[in-house]
Parts: structure tokens; C-alpha cells; sequence
């Protein structure tokens, strides 16, 4: 094992052993589970770790240099429809291949599961050309966001209600490990050659409006199917005995999410080595990193994504009707509040988006700062999650108020902090959340009697919404500490302190 991989595996540790404590407890203390599920959980964390170090190598390996190199060259380029219908392929290409889309489409209802990805695909695709074109001309993120949302909140009035939670779930689940930092890194690759104060707060905002995309695209599909009585198909946990069981319980699963993520990296590798012919050829050294990343990144998916869905989701669901079924079924927020808290740690993505965010902005908002922000976010969403699942709150009540929230506060804050505080909430609600969220959130409402469709689904929306505000108080109390030092201390030393760039753009402000 290399000492990175070695680095990377133990902050996989540090970031799952919470949430795996938690459950432990709840098994003992609360809801009793059988020592075959627990069994199956710790085997599930354990790949899940191994998993998400061998991605998360990866992707800076790999995924990352590709995203910034392609974000690059098509900047480059005068002729802007080739540049946006690059984008639209790209974004539309690599959203179908995201393996968290595919879980998706199984668990709705009436509509054919090609129909809902290719809906979500192009989706993504429109507005991540969408995206780059605001790069490109410069335009002004919380404006373009306040438009779209402002479409998609009088939308959802018009929406089937049975529909509503699951189309605000969609943009969430589509901006998952493969599309995150693929697309984030063309957003850095894209600002680079740009030379202005924003350039580097236009490097975020990309999987902001990936992100609405799909939301968009399956509200629309909304007017046109209905998901009529059709209920949900939770996972059952595989019944095994000994522990010969519980291996060949993964085993039997590996070559599944083995197809499923070959098929989701070949259309990315397919863009490196087409890159390798017809651009400028990288030294050979550099190939052979890409392709050892892309290694890494594939066997540490089909771990992850093995580990969460046969070990983690079905016990998420025990869990959820467990304690539903109990006397003290308000302990769902709290409960809820404390494992949203820890489990957004465990997000492969979140750690890209952390480091990148640290890097742009030299320091001044540190991946610790990110994390504590993020954690409390979700731990606001998944609490919520609760509440509706208990007292069948409409989505509605809490999703418009939240993102008018959010796009007021837009306004007054430095704008690096727009653009991280909206990629902030696609990142966090990614394959954890839909395999192990949702199916708590899923246990417990059948347990309580409720409808899942409107009561259980959309909990990956909240998860991606309450971010948004999190992070851009963030930025509110770097605005304040900002003028106090600038206030305090001369310019040379609050450059050093708190990054060029947040300075300058304080002061233009």
C-alpha cells in the first residue's frame, strides 16, 4: 500500500467510524438488531472505507487533472456554440453514466427508468452548457440562480404532489462521485486562463446549475406521467448466518456494481484517450498517472458502492422501522439530526469539493470550516426529513422558504461564497444519502403508516438545501471578520491572513 493510499484510507476511517459507532448504538440501545444485519454493516463499512480512499486517490489522480485540462482547451476556443455544445455532450454523456441516477430511476414509480435518465441526462447537459457560457461571458451567478429558481418554485405548484419530492431528489442524486469532480475541476480549468478578480469565484456555480437541471427537466416530466398507487420496493437485508454467509452475500454482488461502474468510466476514459489523439499529447509519465487514477477510482466505487447498498441501506431501513414502531418516535429528529451530522463526512465527494475549495481560495476558507458548516447543514435537513416523516409536512412548506432564503442572502455575500454554498448542496447529497438517508427515512415512514412518496422521498433535496444557507452564513461572518481586519491591520498582513482574493473583491464591493 503507498503511503497516499495509506493517508487517504485513514481519512475514510476518521469520517465513517462515527456514523458506524452510531449505529451500533442504536442496535443496542434502541432498535435490537440481529448479529447477522450488524455483521453485514461492519463488512459494508469496511469496503465503504477501503472504497472511498481508493476513490478519492483517484480522483485527484485522474478526474480532476482530465476536468481541468478539457475546462482549459474549450475556453480557448472563439466560437461559443462549439464551446456550449461541448459542454452540453459532456455534461449530458457522464450524467447518464452516474451510478447514484440509476438508483433513482428503479425507485420511481410508472415512468420507464431510460425515460427518466435521458430526461435528467440532457438535463444536466443543458444547463451545464448553461454553466460554462456564464463563465464565458462573465455573467453574474446569483442573478442567473434567482431566474431559475424562480421558474422551478412556480413550477412545483403545477407538479403532482405524489411527483414533487421526487424531482427535487433528482437534483441531488445526479451530482454524485463521477459527475462532481469531473465537473468541478472543467469549472477550475475554465476560470484559469482568465486573469480578472471573479475568476476564481467562476470556477464554482458549475454543479450549482447541474443541478437544477434535472430538477427542472423531471418537474416538467411531471405534467406528462403520473406515479399513480405504485408503491416503493425498499431493499431487504440478505439473511445470512455465518460468516462464510456474509462474504458471499458481497460476493454475489460485486460483478454487478463491477458492470454497473465500468459502464459508468468507460465514457469518461473514452474522453481522455480521443483528448490524447487529437490534442496535445501529455508526456508519458502523465498518462500512465491517469491511468493508475482511473484504476483507483473504478475499484474504489465498486467498493463503495457494494459496501453502501448491500450493507448500509438495508440496515438504514431496519433502523428507520424501528424506531418508528417504538413509543418515543419524536427521537427520529434528534436520532436523525446526530447521524446527518456525521454521515455527510462519509460523502466521496465531499472531500473533493473541500480541498478544492481550500486550494482556490489559498486557505482562506479551510477544508475544516467547510466541514463543521456542512455537517451542520445536513444535520438541519435530515432533522426536517424527520419532522415530515412524522407529521406529513408538505415539501413544499420548507423547500420554498429555505431556497428564497438562500438566493436573498446571495446577494450579500462575497460571491466566492454564492458559488460554493450552491455546489455545496448538489455535493453533499450524494450516494450515502440515497443509500442510507432515504432508506432510514423510507423504514420509518411505512413504519408510522405515511405515504413514502410524499413523506419519505425528499430528504436528498433538504440535504442539498440546507447547505446553501450554512455555507453562505459562512461567508457573512468572513465579510465581518474581513472588514475588522481590514480595519485593524495593514493590507500586507490581511492578504496573508485571509486570501488575495476575498480582499479585493471586499473592497470593490
Amino acid at each position: 500500500m503507498t503511503p497516499k493510499l495509506k493517508e487517504k484510507i485513514m481519512e475514510s476511517l476518521s469520517a465513517v467510524l462515527p456514523i458506524t459507532g452510531i449505529v451500533l448504538a442504536l442496535s443496542i440501545l434502541l432498535v435490537p438488531l440481529n448479529t447477522g444485519a450488524v455483521m453485514m454493516f461492519f463488512v459494508g463499512a469496511i469496503m465503504l472505507i477501503v472504497g472511498m480512499g481508493m476513490f478519492q486517490l483517484g480522483a485527484e489522480m485522474a478526474m480532476s487533472p482530465l476536468g481541468e485540462n478539457i475546462g482549459s482547451k474549450i475556453s480557448k476556443s472563439k466560437r461559443i456554440l462549439t464551446i456550449i455544445a461541448i459542454a452540453f455532450a459532456l455534461g449530458t454523456i457522464i450524467t447518464m453514466a452516474e451510478p447514484d441516477l440509476q438508483v433513482l430511476a428503479e425507485q420511481i414509480p410508472s415512468i420507464p427508468n431510460n425515460v427518466i435518465i435521458w430526461t435528467v441526462a440532457l438535463g444536466v447537459g443543458i444547463f451545464l452548457a448553461v454553466a460554462v457560457w456564464r463563465i464565458v461571458k462573465k455573467v453574474d451567478l446569483s442573478n442567473l440562480l434567482m431566474i431559475l429558481y424562480g421558474v422551478l418554485i412556480v413550477l412545483s405548484f403545477f407538479v403532482p404532489k405524489d411527483f414533487l419530492a421526487v424531482a427535487f431528489d433528482s437534483g441531488g442524486v445526479t451530482t454524485g462521485p463521477i459527475t462532481v469532480p469531473f465537473i468541478m475541476a472543467v469549472g477550475v480549468g475554465l476560470s484559469s486562463i482568465r486573469s480578472d478578480k471573479n475568476a476564481s469565484s467562476d470556477s464554482f456555480g458549475l454543479v450549482a446549475l447541474s443541478s437544477v437541471g434535472p430538477i427542472l427537466a423531471v418537474v416538467v416530466l411531471g405534467f406528462f406521467y403520473d406515479t399513480g398507487d405504485s408503491g416503493y420496493s425498499s431493499s431487504e437485508l440478505t439473511e445470512v448466518e455465518t460468516m462464510q454467509d456474509v462474504v458471499l452475500a458481497f460476493m454475489n454482488e460485486l460483478p454487478h456494481y463491477a458492470m454497473e461502474v465500468a459502464v459508468s468510466l468507460l465514457p469518461i476514459l473514452g474522453v481522455f484517450i480521443l483528448l490524447q489523439f487529437i490534442g496535445h499529447k501529455s508526456p508519458r509519465r502523465i498518462v500512465l498517472r491517469s491511468l493508475v487514477g482511473f484504476g483507483y477510482t473504478y475499484f474504489g466505487l465498486v467498493l463503495f458502492l457494494c459496501g453502501v447498498n448491500v450493507g448500509f441501506a438495508p440496515v438504514g431501513t431496519m433502523l428507520g422501522a424501528g424506531m418508528g414502531a417504538t413509543d418515543y418516535k419524536w427521537l427520529l429528529v434528534p436520532i436523525g439530526m446526530l447521524i446527518g451530522y456525521f454521515i455527510v463526512k462519509a460523502e466521496p465527494a465531499i472531500q473533493i469539493l473541500n480541498a478544492q475549495v481550500q486550494s482556490v481560495t489559498n486557505g482562506a476558507i479551510s477544508a475544516r470550516a467547510m466541514n463543521r458548516c456542512l455537517s451542520v447543514g445536513v444535520a438541519v435537513s435530515v432533522g426536517l426529513a424527520m419532522l415530515r416523516v412524522i407529521t406529513g409536512l408538505n415539501i413544499q412548506a420548507i423547500i420554498i422558504p429555505g431556497y428564497l432564503i438562500a438566493l436573498i442572502m446571495s446577494k450579500f455575500v462575497p460571491k466566492i461564497f454564492v458559488g460554493i454554498a450552491f455546489d455545496s448542496g448538489g455535493v453533499a447529497s450524494g450516494p450515502m444519502t440515497s443509500t442510507f438517508l432515504l432508506p432510514l427515512c423510507i423504514g420509518a415512514c411505512e413504519s408510522l403508516g405515511g405515504n413514502v412518496m410524499t413523506d419519505a422521498f425528499g430528504v436528498i433535496a433538504l440535504v442539498a438545501l440546507t447547505p446553501l444557507i450554512a455555507i453562505q452564513l459562512m461567508g457573512v461572518s468572513y465579510r465581518i471578520k474581513l472588514m475588522k481586519i481590514r480595519n485593524n491591520v495593514e493590507p500586507t498582513n490581511i492578504a496573508t491572513e485571509v486570501g488575495d482574493d476575498d480582499i479585493v473583491e471586499i473592497q470593490e464591493d
